[in-house]
């Protein structure tokens, strides 16, 4: 019989949590054609970004009766080198008809209770005010392939970011030097989640979800300036010059 420490050693693998940045599709109705045609113009857009991609194909807009074909979802899909890993929300037989397709659910939003329910609760104590969570602060270059995540605070970076790398945070992105790589603020869902950046040179901006890619950018004249990128009405993202004076 094998020691526990030969069992350990020739295990051919380990089962680690982690954390990873998906994009959604949100469907708000589902026809073949249409979402060929819209997911190709917007693979075309940059065809580098989305290589290879995993995607959520999310239901949650869909009605109850509606019928998805996720087999055919996957295949447009992977046709655009698009690659679906799984839905978000849906009735239960949506959830049923994309595991047999081959795509796991991965929950929904848990709705907040209505004003009337919370009124006929029972009495709740105060809430603790949250204590101050310091912002992470880079002071080094970011380099390609590098992920930088700063978890329920705001992300400050004093060194150039390099095409390849990306920055995550759940609250606002500051980067004092140029940004050429990719920056994602807010993506716990907080709209009023801001970027700042004193020369914009990034792959991608994205804020609670809405972003916009390099050649959005570029085409902007806000491009290798100074500026700030916020949500207006929390769903469009908009670019605003930030003077450093």
């Amino acid at each position: 019989m094998s020691s526990p420490a030969t069992s350990k050693a020739s295990d051919c693998f380990r089962l680690k949590g982690s954390m990873f940045t998906l994009s959604m599709i949100e469907l708000i109705h589902y026809s073949a054609i249409e979402f060929s045609n819209q997911l190709s113009r917007t693979v075309n857009q940059a065809p580098r970004f989305f290589q290879q991609m995993p995607v959520v194909i999310s239901l949650e807009h869909l009605a109850d009766d509606s019928t998805p074909d996720f087999k055919e979802i996957i295949e447009i899909c992977r046709s655009l080198k698009v690659n679906p890993v799984g839905i978000r929300g849906g009735s239960d037989a949506m959830v049923e008809n994309a595991f047999t397709a081959g795509l796991p659910s991965m929950g929904s939003v848990t709705p907040s209770p209505s004003p009337q329910r919370a009124q006929t609760s029972s009495p709740q104590p105060a809430a603790v005010e949250p204590s101050l969570v310091p912002a992470r602060i880079i002071d080094r270059p970011v380099r390609s392939g590098q992920q930088i995540y700063a978890r329920n605070t705001s992300l400050i970076v004093l060194a150039p970011v390099s095409a390849g790398a990306e920055l995550l945070a759940d609250g606002d992105i500051h980067v004092y030097a140029p940004l050429r790589g990719r920056a994602l603020a807010g993506i716990n869902g907080n709209t009023q989640a801001r970027i700042f950046c004193n020369a914009l040179e990034a792959e991608l901006l994205s804020i609670a979800g809405q972003y916009k890619l390099s050649e959005d950018l570029q085409h902007s004249e806000l491009w290798k300036q100074s500026v700030q990128a916020m949500l207006e009405d929390e769903s469009k993202l908009q670019l605003s010059p930030l003077s450093l004076s």
